[in-house]
């Protein structure tokens, strides 16, 4: 056993936890319902650790507390979610433990662990019990008693992570919401991955790859968590560059606790990141503005990862800031091309499919963005396609609730062009609204034209169980394909066939004078054409038309209007 680590080992020891936490993160993703059950804790995790892990990489190794400082730092600015802002605290204080050590000893590991967790209680507003704070409390609490009896790293890192499973295990007990869900604590779990990745590396042990699938796991029951819960719907972090070093924000948290809860706010001398739960983002941010410059911010709205969630689809995070700030650091930081206007009008559509695109560029689409259900598109590539798209007035057509937000901030950002973007939520209503635009016509009258449109649009999809729930009074069974419309839980079948011709019944379509089937990426031609066939027969008066549209996670879209 190593009696020391030096900064060469602490930087593969971060590296690998990193790598750790990334294979993980589905799982951990899947206990996530606290503070609400949102499902990305994990993907949170690992993208805040993997900022510094790319960080570290990029420099030579120096002392350990140079790697320390240089962790801290990454970590503090590509902090994502409640979770990575503690975790990027936990590792602020690790780093000023270490600050002057050149190497360190399990004495000196044990007592950084302790200043990792005073930093983030000191953080945190409000800390609540069976969470990663407890987790890390009582590991930090048997490292530094182990290292008392036993200074070797290793044996004082294991001692803290097997006290820490104790700690974990016990969080169910703790925390009402994690007890109806049945899980632990998501934000202790992925703190203890990270650990054992470090050890893993002190150990010698390769780097993991990818998530075991096949390992039976335990997932929270998001269907047993009411959205009303979720008292405050949007998840707002930010970064702000201090004006002044010595600046107080103990004014500035009074207010935010007054508009929110979940509050973290992690500093360090030249900029602080703000962690905060609000109805009221934008206020968060204006007030923000008075203690330093706003650089990065990133806001999802939790009540419809909610919604997804329990309805048994994967979620993950509204868009990709991170990334984008990543590409930066990296030397892409070129301005993207921008066209000049050649045209009154253009149009920027989202969605996903190869089927779908091609609709959208034949009806005269300018930018097609892949995205939509767990791959949401941000504010940036957006804005790219606007920036690309030859016009005066650019319209955007999400197609997706969650995209709406990032598709908004764009308006501000455009410099030579008009953003209008039309709060389309299906790809259907994104078709509907497109085929309404008239070149020839004023501004207000398209806008009017193309919302009427898209408001006249029934949505339906058909997608698939993931799991076993209960959802809106539906008992919902791994494997049951599941009937949505307009996003809400229409009705489950074993039966495809008979989930069609229910649907095809419904009011919508049975009012309906056109009907459109998008069949997506996992159905033959030949099920498709049976597709047809059912609404045909069950909707004699409407001109059913069946396309191919390869969207992914929905075997059928369908719109009726």
């Amino acid at each position: 056993m190593r009696d020391t680590i030096d900064g060469a080992l602490l930087a593969r020891m971060l590296i690998h936890a990193a790598a750790a936490i990334n294979s993980q993160k589905q799982h951990i993703n899947e206990l996530n319902v606290f503070p609400v059950p949102d499902g990305d804790t994990g993907t949170n995790m690992s993208l805040t650790i993997g900022t510094a892990a790319t960080e570290l990489k990029k420099k030579p190794a120096g002392t350990v507390g140079e790697v320390a400082s240089t962790n801290a730092s990454a970590l503090l600015r590509g902090a994502r979610g409640n979770s990575g802002v503690i975790l990027s605290l936990l590792f602020r204080g690790f780093a000023k433990a270490v600050k002057e050590k050149e190497t360190i000893d399990g004495r000196d590991l044990a007592i950084a662990l302790d200043f990792g967790v005073a930093a983030a209680y000191k953080a945190v507003m409000k800390p609540a019990e069976g969470t990663i704070l407890t987790v890390s409390r009582l590991s930090a609490a048997q490292a530094a008693a182990t290292a008392r009896e036993d200074a070797t790293p290793e044996v004082v890192l294991e001692a803290a992570i097997r006290e820490g499973h104790v700690a974990l295990d016990d969080t169910i007990n703790q925390n009402p919401v994690l007890k109806k869900a049945g899980v632990v604590d998501a934000g202790g779990k992925g703190f203890l991955v990270i650990l054992q990745g470090m050890l893993d590396e002190l150990r010698g042990l390769p780097m993991p790859e990818t998530e075991d699938e096949g390992t039976v796991k335990e997932k929270a029951d998001f269907a047993a968590l009411s959205e009303e819960e979720i008292t405050f719907a949007f998840d707002t972090v930010f970064i702000v560059r201090k004006t002044n070093r010595h600046v107080d924000l103990t004014p500035y948290q009074a207010y935010l606790n007054s508009i929110g809860d979940s509050l973290v706010i992690g500093e360090d001398d030249d900029a602080f990141k703000v962690h905060v739960h609000t109805n009221t983002p934008g206020d968060a941010l204006n007030e923000a503005q008075k203690y330093g410059v706003l650089e990065l911010a990133k806001i999802e709205n939790m009540r419809t990862q909610a919604e997804d969630l329990a309805a048994g689809k994967h979620v993950q995070s509204t868009d990709d800031l991170d990334a984008v700030e990543a590409e930066l650091e990296q030397g892409c930081s070129s301005a993207p091309a921008k066209a000049a206007p050649e045209k009154k009008y253009g149009v920027v559509a989202v969605c996903a499919g190869e089927g779908l695109a091609a609709v959208f560029a034949d009806l005269g689409a300018d930018g097609i963005i892949s995205g939509g259900q767990t791959m949401n598109p941000s504010t940036d590539d957006i804005m790219r396609e606007i920036d690309k798209t030859p016009a005066e007035i650019v319209f955007v057509l999400p197609n997706n609730g969650n995209i709406i937000m990032a598709a908004q901030q764009c308006i501000p950002l455009a410099e030579d062009k008009k953003v209008v973007v039309l709060p389309t939520k299906t790809v259907p209503q994104g078709i509907s609204a497109l085929l309404s635009m008239d070149p020839d016509a004023g501004e207000e009258e398209n806008i009017a034209a193309m919302t009427e449109a898209f408001g006249r649009v029934a949505t339906s999809e058909i997608t698939y169980a993931a799991r076993d729930s209960d959802f809106d009074g539906f008992a919902i069974k791994q494997g049951d394909y599941l009937a949505l419309a307009e996003h809400q839980l229409f009705g489950t079948d074993r039966n495809l066939d008979a989930l069609l011709e229910r649907l095809a019944q419904a009011e919508p379509q049975q009012n309906a004078e056109f009907i459109s089937i998008f069949y997506g990426s996992d159905v033959t031609e030949e099920d498709a054409q049976r597709a047809l066939s059912i609404f045909q027969s069950a909707c004699p008066n409407a001109e059913v038309n069946l396309l191919s549209g390869g969207q992914p996670v929905y075997y059928y879209m369908i719109s009726a209007e």
